[in-house]
C-alpha cells in the first residue's frame, strides 16, 4: 500500500487544499486547541481491535480500513455491526448484521461537508472489504453529546472519489497549492507555517507592521 494515501486527509483537503498540501506532502504540523481536542476525542475512541456485544450490536473500536478504489487508508473510531437477516455473516457470530461506520468528532455539526466525505470513504473502505453495500453511518459530535445520521448515498460515493483522485493528482505532482484566504484561516492549526496574509500577496514590511501592531 505504498501508493496509499491517509483517509483523514480528505477532511483536511476538502477544508483547504494548502493546509492539506502541508501535512501530507511537506509533512508540516503545529497543534491549537482544536485539534488537541480532536485528538483526545479520538484517543478515548480508539481501544485498538476491542469488540464489545450490545444488545443485536456488535462493536469494533479503532478498525483499520483500506479502499483499492480510493487508494486510501486509515482506521474507523468504531464500526457497529447489527443484527439483520438481509446482512452478512461474521465468523464466529451467530446471525446477519448491516455495517456502520461511526466517526467522533469536537465540537458540532459543520455548514460544510468536511466530516462528512471522511464517514463516505470509511463506508466505502468497508463495502470493499465486506463486499455489502452501507446506506448510512453516524457522526458522533462531543460538544452537543449527539449522533447524527448521514445518508450515504451514490452521489456522496462520486464526490468522494473525485475528491481522492485529485488528492492523488497533487500529491504525485508534489504539489502545495496557493493559499485561499477565508475566515477558516483564523481557527487552522497551521495558519503560523502558511502565513495567509503573507502568501496573499503582501509585502514582507506591511506583514511585519502588521504582526508589530497587533
Amino acid at each position: 500500500m505504498d501508493n496509499y494515501l491517509l483517509l483523514s486527509g480528505l477532511q483536511h483537503f476538502l477544508f483547504c487544499k494548502r493546509q492539506w498540501a502541508l501535512i501530507h506532502i511537506e509533512q508540516q504540523w503545529e497543534e491549537n486547541v482544536k485539534t488537541a481536542e480532536g485528538r483526545h476525542i479520538h484517543e478515548k475512541a480508539d481501544s485498538p481491535f476491542i469488540k464489545e456485544k450490545r444488545g443485536d450490536k456488535i462493536i469494533v473500536r479503532a478498525m483499520p480500513i483500506h479502499s483499492y478504489t480510493l487508494k486510501l487508508s486509515g482506521v474507523c473510531d468504531v464500526v457497529e455491526y447489527k443484527q439483520n437477516r438481509d446482512g452478512i455473516s461474521l465468523s464466529g457470530h451467530e446471525g446477519t448484521f448491516d455495517i456502520y461506520p461511526v466517526e467522533y468528532k469536537r465540537g458540532k455539526p459543520k455548514k460544510g461537508k468536511e466530516d462528512i466525505v471522511q464517514l463516505v470513504a470509511q463506508a466505502i473502505c468497508l463495502e470493499e472489504m465486506h463486499l455489502y453495500s452501507i446506506d448510512k453511518g453516524f457522526l458522533f459530535y462531543h460538544e452537543i453529546r449527539k449522533r447524527v445520521q448521514i445518508d450515504i448515498t451514490p452521489e456522496l460515493k462520486v464526490y468522494v472519489q473525485d475528491l481522492a483522485k485529485e488528492m492523488h493528482h497533487y500529491f504525485q505532482k508534489q504539489h502545495t497549492p496557493k493559499v485561499k484566504t477565508g475566515p477558516h484561516c483564523r481557527s487552522c492549526s497551521l495558519k503560523n507555517i502558511c502565513l495567509p496574509e503573507l502568501m496573499n500577496k503582501i509585502s514582507v514590511q506591511q506583514y511585519i507592521e502588521r504582526k508589530l501592531d497587533e
